[in-house]
């Protein structure tokens, strides 16, 4: 093998044209059993001009040069011994998964030259060697190969800049939403781990029951927002410490459809979910709550997780009207009943996740407990991947 480094490739994003210049500085490779073959091709394309021109007599060398060094162009005889170029345009193929093969092969047997297109080569030189031919072939086979690769560098700079602007788009929703629960935090001091641990249990369960990541990631964000509707909820009945009365147990069931006005018909992902939740999170499986009696099936899966999550963290924490129970007392109301609570409340698929993952809710709320609050992360979910899951280490 022989040949010169080859210059850096194009990267001039916005270039519609290809000038004789990046033509010349193309990587070429030589692939031919016969030395005088080599040279002589080797010579014409010095003569042109080309100056990054590499050369093998080696047909199995081809596949491990072309992955270190990524040709735009490969001159390749068909006719070799041992391994053939139609056996090296097979290996190629395995390294241009863009179907794109930089391959001109070199024949002196007519009727391979359609065989050779159809195995993936763009275009045939004919041996004995014509100047001409074999220079305008060339030229023209990295121009278009030099397009191509400019082509998928600035389609890779658009791509880049959705991202970016999506990225930026999901870091305003996210913004909203940690504004929002921030207010809520002022109506009641407990509410902010509260939220923060509801993000987790959501997650879990969510997790568990095998959707997918973007609706884990999703309820993870939108699950806290469940309770906005109190912020409208008069802080005489909200922060009462003991049973409503008719009157203002009314009211105070109005913070369900208060929050889905909140977050009203906004296109973000999370706000559309939050406004969901927000709505049927006090439903039953058994069609018992409120606003508007729902039952099974028609309870969106969302607040149907969320129903369970809430529950449980309102049975660990104290409130105006109840103290807080320990973790082996809330898992014994959920899952068997008190008579203000009942298993039959909960979708029985939710329910059963619960029960295999009780360590992970026990977990969580040690974690986010109000003597060591953390944060609502401000990360977008995809750097969030790894907190929870059961594992208070990460927190």
């Amino acid at each position: 093998m022989r040949g010169r480094p080859a210059p850096t490739g194009l990267r001039r994003p916005g270039i519609h044209l290809i000038r004789l210049t990046d033509i010349l500085q193309g990587k070429i490779l030589i692939v031919d059993d016969q030395e005088t073959n080599v040279l002589l091709l080797e010579r014409m394309l010095r003569g042109a001009g080309y100056a990054s021109i590499t050369s093998t007599v080696c047909p199995d060398e081809v596949h491990e040069l072309h992955r270190k060094n990524r040709y735009d162009l490969i001159l390749l005889d068909l006719q070799m011994p041992g391994m053939d170029g139609f056996q090296v345009m097979g290996l190629l193929k395995t390294i241009e998964t863009s179907s794109y093969l930089p391959v001109l092969v070199i024949t002196a047997q007519p009727e391979h030259k359609l065989r050779a297109l159809e195995a993936g080569a763009k275009d045939f030189i004919s041996k004995p060697f014509e100047l001409a031919e074999v220079l305008i072939r060339v030229r023209n086979m990295l121009e278009v190969r030099l397009l191509q690769k400019e082509l998928r560098f600035t389609n890779g700079l658009l791509e880049q800049r959705v991202r970016q602007r999506t990225a930026e788009l999901q870091d305003s929703y996210l913004e909203t939403i940690f504004t929002m629960t921030r207010a809520a935090e002022h109506k009641d001091e407990d509410i902010g781990t509260h939220v923060q641990r509801i993000s987790y249990y959501s997650r879990e369960l969510a997790g568990m029951l095998g959707l997918d990541r973007e609706f884990v990631d999703t309820i993870f964000f939108a699950s806290p927002m469940h309770d906005i509707g109190k912020i409208g909820i008069p802080d005489h009945i909200l922060l009462k410490p003991g049973g409503f009365t008719p009157d203002e147990w009314e009211v105070m069931k109005g913070h369900t459809s208060m929050g889905a006005k909140i977050l009203g018909s906004s296109r973000s992902p999370y706000l559309k979910m939050g406004a969901e939740i927000a709505l049927n999170h006090h439903e039953r499986w058994d069609g018992g709550g409120h606003p508007n009696g729902k039952q099974r099936e028609a309870i969106p899966l969302t607040a149907r997780i969320m129903n369970i999550c809430d529950i449980y963290d309102a049975l660990r924490s104290r409130r105006p009207y109840k103290p807080a129970f320990d973790h082996g007392k809330a898992v014994d109301v959920i899952t068997r009943g008190d008579g203000r609570t009942q298993p039959d409340h909960f979708d029985p698929a939710v329910l059963s996740a619960f029960k295999k993952n009780l360590r992970a809710f026990r977990d969580i709320f040690e974690a986010c407990r109000n003597d060591h609050f953390v944060a609502m992360p401000s990360a977008p979910p995809s750097q969030l991947a790894n907190l929870g899951s059961g594992d208070t280490r990460t927190w």
